[in-house]
């Protein structure tokens, strides 16, 4: 789905992540996997964007029921006692995603968290855009404020306890977004920190807030968390990110602590990247959350 960016191609990022064989790879790591194919997503350029969007949340009807087909799909993966793996997309994504978590986990009266890698905070809403893309925005409507039509997918607000979600590697916000971090106490890690803690002591202070009171996390990795010099193609680049050494070690950390609940990986554009380097680094990213080692 691309609905929520306003560059295009992020829809073709699932194929060019499958084509790296990530799950042949998987299963050399001991997994059973299984692909279970696409959600159906509309055909974009069918669409009357005069008709069916504002211009506040671009897309939001269209997205909105792509989300709640991804929500029921991740409840039910989980409900089989398997591990979802979502490929994206654009990071509007993340609110179906979250949702099918948050809610099969609710209903056994357990709580999760969030480790949000990204080098924007997409905690925008409808009134605070700037751009109406709604890619800008799924952190805001997981914490339970936002677009009423995006709320509406699920029952359960906020998805996610403001204090059990973790943004790293921010380097890119708008004003708007500061003010709402500062103001609602979100934990966010930015480039500085990690420059001057380290990425080792950012991701273990991540990773306690989102398993402080959690059955576990939820991991979302947009690939512009990287610097683009790893990681080229992709729709909102920003020069200064997260190394590539970096982001494995975010990955691995996290395998360690064996509270990975799900995992989603967005922004993926081939229109822009080179010889498929940003697919093959984002099937690299999911193997070191699943396990992968040099020893």
């Amino acid at each position: 789905m691309d609905y929520g960016a306003s560059r295009r191609g992020v829809d073709m990022g699932p194929s060019a992540i499958r084509i790296t064989g990530v799950g042949k790879r998987l299963q050399a790591l001991g997994y059973e996997v299984r692909d279970r194919g696409n959600i159906e997503v509309g055909v974009r350029e069918s669409i009357e964007l005069e008709k069916t969007s504002t211009e506040k949340a671009r897309f939001e009807s269209e997205i909105s029921v792509v989300l709640k087909k991804l929500s029921a799909e991740i409840k039910k993966v989980l409900s089989e006692n398997e591990r979802p793996i979502v490929l994206g997309g654009d990071h509007s994504i993340a609110i179906g995603t979250v949702a099918g978590v948050a809610e099969h986990f609710h209903e056994r009266g357990e709580k999760i968290g969030i480790v949000w890698m990204d080098a924007h905070a997409d905690i925008n809403t409808p009134d605070t855009t700037v751009s109406g893309n709604v890619h800008g925005m799924p952190v805001a409507h997981i914490m339970g404020f936002g677009s009423d039509k995006l709320l509406q997918i699920s029952k359960l607000r906020p998805l996610v306890d403001p204090s059990k979600i973790a943004l790293v590697g921010l380097r890119d916000l708008d004003q708007a977004e500061k003010e709402t971090i500062r103001s609602r106490g979100v934990h966010a890690f930015t480039m500085r920190d990690i420059d001057e803690l380290g990425m080792r002591e950012v991701m273990r202070r991540a990773i306690e807030i989102a398993s402080n009171g959690t059955v576990g996390f939820h991991v979302s990795f947009d690939m512009d968390c990287v610097d683009p010099s790893f990681a080229p193609g992709v729709g909102t680049a920003v020069k200064g990110g997260v190394t590539y050494r970096e982001a494995h070690l975010s990955m691995e950390m996290a395998f360690d602590t064996g509270k990975v609940l799900s995992m989603e990986i967005t922004e993926v554009n081939p229109i822009l990247d080179t010889q498929n380097t940003t697919g093959e680094l984002a099937a690299e990213v999911i193997l070191s959350a699943f396990g992968k080692k040099t020893l």
